[in-house]
């Protein structure tokens, strides 16, 4: 069965450590992620990794675990949503990996998530990365 992925990315006012602490700090990783409460097991390839919050009315529990970490380079993980309506199994997990590229006093940050299962649902992935870049820049530029 084929898989489709989405990437989006951005030129962030900033440079790349501080795009990198942005992407590793809860507390911030609450203010550009709708308010997500983010915890993460260890900072090391098998770390675990779970998202928390509330969206539209209802809870929900995101987790995954770290595949490859590169401080201010590379964070990759798999990922799960409580809310997909499938069940926790590894066939049913995708993999996000944010990149950081140095662009003089910038970063371009390029997040892909790999193995949405159809195309409409890699646009839709898209479409909410491009907004929560938005965000994310918000926070260097405000």
């Amino acid at each position: 069965m084929e898989k489709f992925s989405a990437k989006s990315e951005a030129l962030i006012d900033a440079p790349a450590d501080k795009v990198w602490q942005a992407l590793v700090d809860p507390n911030l990783v609450k203010l550009w992620l709708y308010g997500t409460e983010m915890s993460v097991s260890e900072w090391k390839v098998g770390g675990k990794i779970t998202y928390k919050g509330v969206w539209e009315g209802k809870s929900y529990e995101d987790k995954g675990e770290i595949l490859e970490i590169e401080p201010n380079k590379k964070l990759v993980s798999t990922y799960w949503s409580g809310m997909s309506g499938k069940a926790d199994l590894p066939e049913n997990y995708q993999k996000v990996s944010y990149i950081l590229e140095a662009a003089g006093d910038q970063t371009k940050l390029i997040i892909m998530q790999d193995g949405n299962p159809t195309a409409e649902s890699a646009k839709s992935s898209e479409s909410n990365w491009n907004m929560v870049l938005a965000n994310l820049k918000k926070i260097f530029e405000a």
